[in-house]
């Protein structure tokens, strides 16, 4: 069931993602000849201004159809209502509105849940294991998601995002060097040693940690720490997100075993899902920034392709020829699916009920 809700909040965000395509060229007088939600054949469908709607068999997503990228159209390819007539500002602002919808929609469900449900209460000493990579130094240790880590080397942690900054400082600082690690499981303590692998010169204990919070909420205070929390919590997000893709481009090797497919987002909004509402709308909110910077990537078949296109047309004086962008695409696609099959079958292969059928 929480994988369920997982997978329904994450179709839900790329829907909210066309949708931002669909207004920003409807609000244009930009002609749009379909809006569907899912993918498949069409269970329900209706046509109303000259606009198809379809709700589809897989309810994993949606797109939006253009009648530029349709051969069948009658429509004339000088009709100044085509998308690829307009100036380009005006394609460039139906191009951008998908990933700014997803940035507005985690801004609304952050001020939402601290609005109505309210903002964590002040995180305790010490840093809390949310996950635990299997194979990894964390895992080796004896971590475990749900542990809490007191200290390093008899060094109290602090609280908060300050005590994570720190244990991630040192253990970047000490690959394949031993560190005393106070823990604490439940109502007991102990020390366990923890030697982080060494990937490049750099410490890796493959465990995903945040601040020692205990869960409880309390309300807002006035509407000016609404607003502070608020746009902390989305920056945060946003800066952790920016900084995840960019050491992808700049130490590959190091961080490629940290993305995540289809299957580990399921599962990492399954276990937030655990926690009730709090937990699907932290998901949401990451997500939907995660959806919002990866398309914003100059990546082909992403947004950040088409604006990439855009800006060199405006430079250039005419677009770049549609053999050479095709030739782009139809490679990014076949890495796209290629990635994905890969990132699909190592998820799913560290999954707790798969390890255990496979006797590890």
């Amino acid at each position: 069931m929480n994988a369920l809700a997982a997978l329904l909040v994450l179709a839900l965000l790329i829907v909210v993602h066309e949708a931002g395509h669909f207004l920003a060229a409807t609000l244009q007088g930009i002609r749009v000849s379909g809006f569907s939600v899912g993918f498949g054949p069409a269970l329900i469908k209706r046509q109303r201004r000259g606009v198809t709607y379809a709700l589809r068999l897989l309810p994993l997503g949606g797109f939006v159809a253009f009648p530029d990228d349709d051969e069948e159209s009658t429509i004339p390819a000088d009709d100044p209502d085509l998308l690829r007539n307009r100036p380009i500002p005006q394609q460039a602002l139906v191009v951008a509105a998908g990933v700014l919808a997803n940035l507005a929609l985690a801004l609304v469900v952050l001020f939402a849940q601290a609005a109505f449900v309210g903002v964590p209460a002040a995180p305790d000493p010490g840093v809390l294991v949310v996950q635990v990579q299997p194979g990894g130094a964390a895992a080796r240790s004896g971590l475990r998601a749900g542990d809490q880590i007191l200290s390093l080397n008899a060094q109290p942690l602090a609280a908060g995002q300050r005590g994570v900054e720190a244990m991630v400082r040192d253990v970047k600082a000490a690959p394949e060097r031993a560190i005393r690690v106070e823990r604490k499981r439940g109502d007991e303590t102990s020390t366990l040693e923890l030697i982080p692998d060494d990937q490049q010169g750099t410490g890796k204990i493959g465990a995903q940690l945040q601040a020692n919070i205990s869960g409880e909420m309390r309300p807002v205070r006035n509407p000016g720490e609404l607003v502070l929390t608020t746009g902390s919590q989305f920056s945060q997000m946003l800066k952790q997100t920016v900084r995840g893709y960019a050491g992808l481009l700049t130490n590959f090797r190091a961080t490629a075993g940290q993305v995540s497919g289809p299957v580990k987002i399921v599962e990492m909004g399954a276990q937030l899902s655990q926690q009730g509402g709090s937990g699907l709308v932290l998901f949401s909110a990451l997500i939907s920034i995660n959806l919002a910077v990866l398309n914003s990537l100059p990546l082909p078949l992403l947004d950040g392709w088409q604006m990439m296109m855009l800006a060199i047309q405006s430079v250039r004086g005419r677009p770049v020829s549609e053999r050479i962008q095709m030739a782009f695409v139809q490679s990014g696609f076949l890495l796209l699916v290629g990635l994905t099959l890969v990132l699909i079958v190592r998820d799913t292969s560290q999954l707790p009920v798969v390890q255990q059928l496979m006797g590890r």
